[in-house]
């Protein structure tokens, strides 16, 4: 029999899903694929469109790790909380080769359909703003491209008031006896965790004797694995755009470029970078 004859029925293969769920049901593909409404003629809108929306919907799943791995980290469940922050990483790969599809579009095709947009920008992206939230880069005033939904803000506020990914990690460490500086254990969690000396110091001894604190030097290199594949996501934004906009302002009004470039210069978990250069 060949290919074209094989019936799956045969071989036991559901095919009738009037009364049961099928593949489509479950996944709502009748949502999701209905969720593509481009407002020009250009042919590329399309991309532009399926780019943003399959990026959302992996930052979705990466905040259910981060907020899951946050939570088993403060119950010291450490080995699960690894196997979630290793899942970001990778899913943060996955949004890196997405720039790869999205630098096919030339700027002159993006020019067909950008007038279109608005003010709209990934600047107003609450998913990405409760990321950064949640891995404690805690910049309020970013609060402000939110303020016309009730129900965001309330979401964003909530985590501010919420101590970040880091500083379970941090309480984690002190209670395994890494002693943390109590100013840092108990700031002011709606604040952005800067550099702190007393903290490089204290992963310093991790890293001099990885053997006698094995735990903590593993999360450690799973947070700076994690960081070194969203620093990528950022590179690759900030190339993707200069290669399609060039320097032009953002529409959301930002300095485009410039813009996304001072990003680069965050650090979510600066004493683990900044160790490597007294070990």
């Amino acid at each position: 029999m060949s290919s074209n004859d094989y019936d799956p029925a045969v071989e036991g293969a559901e095919t009738d899903f009037a009364r049961k769920m099928s593949y489509s049901d479950y996944l709502q593909l009748d949502a999701l694929l209905g969720a593509q409404h481009p407002i020009s003629d250009a042919h590329d809108e399309m991309l532009f469109i399926i780019q943003h929306q399959t990026s959302e919907l992996w930052m979705r799943l990466a905040i259910h790790e981060l907020r899951a791995a946050r939570h088993a980290i403060a119950r010291e469940e450490v080995s699960p909380a690894m196997k979630m922050l290793a899942r970001v990483s990778r899913i943060f790969e996955q949004l890196n080769n997405a720039w790869d599809v999205l630098r096919t579009m030339t700027p002159s095709e993006y020019t067909h359909f950008r007038s279109r947009l608005g003010q709209s920008s990934g600047l107003q992206s609450y998913q990405y703003r409760l990321i950064e939230y949640l891995l404690g880069n805690r910049n309020g005033a970013m609060l402000k491209p939110h303020a016309h939904d009730p129900e965001v803000t309330a979401l964003l506020k909530a985590e501010l008031a919420t101590p970040s990914l880091y500083d379970e990690v941090l309480r984690l460490a002190d209670r395994k006896g890494l002693t943390m500086p109590a100013a840092v254990l108990s700031r002011d969690v709606h604040e952005t965790h800067h550099f702190d000396e007393s903290v490089m110091q204290a992963w310093r001894r991790v890293y001099e004797a990885p053997e006698a604190n094995w735990m903590l030097y593993e999360l450690a290199e799973k947070l700076v694995d994690f960081e070194d594949y969203f620093r990528r996501w950022r590179f690759n934004h900030v190339t993707t755009v200069e290669r399609v906009i060039g320097f032009k302002r953002g529409t959301g009004g930002t300095g485009g470029v410039s813009y996304l470039k001072r990003m680069l210069e965050v650090e979510l978990f600066p004493e683990l970078w900044r160790v490597r250069t007294v070990l």
